[in-house]
């Protein structure tokens, strides 16, 4: 069972999210008619939601393709000995790495990267090269685009059971 932040056991922050998901552009009085409170009451809200971390940020999000970027690839890098800083450092400082995370594995990082050809991998993977091992994976389509995690009352797949065999 998820553990969820105590503002989300009030059902009026989980629909206020809820709205902000469906459109994060929607105005503090639209937001406040649709939950049937005072603007200045949903405006503390998201004040206190913004406060403890359960809403982040509000942002806007591009088609990568629409920029002239319609490869995107995902680099797991295994760094050589003493190389860990400087390939954060590399993914930090290289416009085309759009995410970057400190895996467990036999692999430290796995990282996101649009490309405007394929033929411009090898660019970026010589970067990287330069202080570890890559295995690349080229994206072909998402048929689970980006999304945010269940809220309280959502379904959340429990784990499958193994049945007896008899």
């Amino acid at each position: 069972m998820p553990v969820f932040s105590n503002l989300l056991r009030d059902a009026r922050n989980v629909q206020l999210i809820r709205l902000l998901q469906s459109d994060p552009r929607t105005p503090v009085s639209e937001l406040a008619r649709r939950i049937g409170m005072s603007a200045p009451a949903v405006k503390e809200r998201l004040l206190r939601l913004e406060e403890t971390g359960v809403i982040r940020g509000y942002r806007l999000e591009l088609d990568p393709s629409a920029l002239g970027l319609p490869v995107t690839v995902y680099v797991r890098v295994r760094p050589a000995a003493g190389q860990l800083p400087r390939i954060i450092e590399l993914a930090r400082s290289l416009p085309q790495v759009v995410e970057c995370h400190r895996i467990t594995g036999e692999d430290c990082f796995i990282v996101k990267v649009h490309l405007d050809s394929i033929e411009n991998l090898d660019q970026v993977l010589d970067r990287f090269l330069t202080f570890g091992q890559t295995t690349t994976s080229i994206v072909q389509s998402s048929p689970v685009p980006l999304r945010a995690p269940p809220l309280p009352g959502e379904a959340v797949a429990a784990p499958a059971r193994r049945r007896k065999r008899r």
